[in-house]
């Protein structure tokens, strides 16, 4: 890991920053990096910024921040990365984010408030307040800050798009034995069977088919719950409930929470934790 020695100046900010270039944003956009790092620099008291190679050295120097006020250079993943590990050391709480996003997927940061552009999105870190958000946690300790779908958009579409692969994976079964496997797919309509449990309310059941459930944190500590059954017309409403405990069960199945697709599991709960979490955006 290269670490860049300590920057000073006589900016009114008192404010000490630990700027975590993720070595992804790095590779991605080297140009929008340099020109973060040096508005950090030359806006905040002291920024000390860490180049960490990998996702262990990146866990490393956030651990190690002492009291500086951690600002990650990266994308929606390095977000969410960051917010886990400050999570499961517990520091989330007394810990407020920045983020300057660079890299291929920001969707995430910019549905959170955070600006597009390099120097808007640094002179965010030195200008903006701090806003607490929920958190949606699940029963592995894993973290969702904005959004979770079931199955991943675009899981389906890309076989879909590649009328090839199918028939190359048809091939295979038919000249590979059968084996038993730990992952079910999903009928071949795009459907699956899933209860979806809403503080211990039954809100669809297994012998319901489902296409989609998704789970966003909203207001009050609670989450909405949208379930879309195979059976209601494409226009129609979805089934819809708010809560603080969702539990989704059935056959095993993948889901993508943010930027991330993680799976296949046969259960997850995921609980609302209220202003979990705080992020530095631009003051209103």
């Amino acid at each position: 890991m290269a670490e860049v020695a300590t920057s000073g100046t006589s900016s009114a900010t008192s404010d000490q920053l630990l700027v975590v270039i993720d070595p992804v944003a790095r590779r991605a956009d080297g140009e929008s990096v340099r020109i973060a790092r040096d508005v950090l620099r030359a806006g905040a008291a002291r920024a000390k910024v860490c180049l960490p190679d990998g996702p262990e050295e990146f866990a490393r120097v956030l651990a190690r921040r002492g009291s500086r006020r951690p600002v990650v250079v990266g994308d929606d993943r390095a977000l969410v990365r960051a917010v886990e590990l400050l999570h499961r050391q517990r520091e989330l709480a007394g810990c407020a984010l920045s983020l300057v996003p660079v890299g291929g997927s920001v969707s995430l940061a910019r549905s959170l408030g955070v600006p597009s552009g390099a120097v808007a999105a640094a002179r965010a870190v030195l200008d903006g307040a701090e806003r607490r958000m929920d958190l949606l946690v699940d029963d592995s300790d894993g973290v969702v800050l904005g959004a979770l779908r079931i199955p991943p958009l675009g899981a389906r579409a890309a076989a879909v798009g590649r009328p090839w692969l199918r028939t190359c994976q048809s091939l295979v079964r038919t000249l590979v034995p059968a084996r038993p496997s730990r992952i079910v797919s999903a009928p071949e309509s795009g459907t699956a069977r899933l209860r979806v449990e809403v503080d211990g309310e039954t809100l669809v059941d297994l012998h319901q088919p489902v296409r989609t459930v998704s789970v966003v944190p909203c207001a009050l500590g609670t989450a909405r719950v949208e379930v879309r059954p195979a059976s209601v017309d494409a226009e129609a409403p979805p089934l819809v409930a708010e809560g603080r405990a969702v539990t989704v069960s059935g056959a095993h199945f993948r889901y993508r929470a943010d930027a991330l697709v993680s799976g296949p599991v046969r259960t997850r709960t995921w609980v609302v934790r209220e202003e979990a979490w705080g992020l530095v955006l631009p003051a209103r």
